[in-house]
């Protein structure tokens, strides 16, 4: 079993920044496939980005390309999202998940842990 805790989230105007980290209980963390989600009002949860076991390998919606970044610190038992440039439309309730596979990484249904998720607001 996987424990997953979220956190950095918060409220920001437009073209602001967050890093959102998230930290796993087991050391074995480099085995799994970390992804990132969100989940806006009345709205489907989304893939928002993807990052291999060894952090070799990086995947990114297109959505935020070019403003988010995902990493990992296996020794630390952590990953984080930074966030730069954020808009309102990427306000929703961000969650960490881990996979213990390496495909359909994009997939909510791959993943076996999630967090509970941290709300992030972006205001105009």
């Amino acid at each position: 079993q996987v424990q997953l805790v979220e956190s950095g989230g918060g409220l920001v105007q437009a073209g602001g920044s967050l890093s959102l980290s998230c930290v796993a209980s087991r050391r074995t963390f480099g085995i799994y496939t970390m992804g990132w989600f969100r989940q806006a009002p009345g709205k489907e949860r989304e893939f928002v980005a993807a990052i291999s076991r060894n952090g070799g390998l990086t995947s990114l919606a297109d959505s935020v390309k070019g403003r988010f970044t995902v990493s990992r610190d296996n020794a630390k038992n952590t990953v984080t999202l930074q966030m730069n440039n954020l808009k309102p439309e990427d306000t929703a309730v961000y969650y960490c998940a881990a996979s213990p596979r390496s495909d359909n990484y994009a997939a909510t249904r791959t993943y076996d842990y999630w967090g509970q998720g941290t709300q992030v607001t972006v205001s105009s």
